[in-house]
């Protein structure tokens, strides 16, 4: 089995301003094949500063996501929770998601067969690549 590259992504919710717009286009990502979801947990910072995590089925509020199509499960560790936690103010949330990028499989597989190694990789946040696209002249 050809296996994409696998990441994780946390989608912090500051003041637990969490509405589930997310849920639709996640489920759009993984009907059409571009994502396979493998774990997913909410993560959750009381006034006090203490941390509680939540799987999928065990909030009403996140009902929308138990429709989700995930696989496997069990991935996030409580070092995970606590590593995603950290970077949360109180009185806020997030979601940790391990996906794996179904578009890149084959490209993943051709590097394997070329006996490529990656070095590394990392997302450029919106913030930081919208300024540098809105410079950029226009295409000819």
């Amino acid at each position: 089995m050809t296996t994409g590259p696998i990441e994780y992504i946390i989608v912090g919710f500051p003041g637990n301003k969490f509405s589930g717009e997310i849920v639709p286009e996640l489920a759009a990502l993984v009907e059409s094949g571009t994502v396979r979801v493998l774990d997913l947990i909410f993560i959750g910072k009381d006034a006090n500063g203490s941390v509680l995590a939540f799987e999928i089925d065990e909030l009403e509020a996140l009902a929308d996501f138990a429709g989700l199509d995930t696989e496997v499960g069990g991935l996030i560790s409580p070092e995970d929770i606590e590593h995603a936690a950290a970077a949360l103010e109180p009185n806020s949330s997030a979601a940790l998601l391990i996906w794996e990028d179904l578009w890149a499989a084959p490209f993943a597989e051709a590097v394997r067969r070329a006996d490529g190694v990656l070095l590394e990789g990392a997302r450029i946040p919106h913030e930081l690549i919208a300024p540098a696209l809105a410079d950029l002249p226009p295409a000819v």
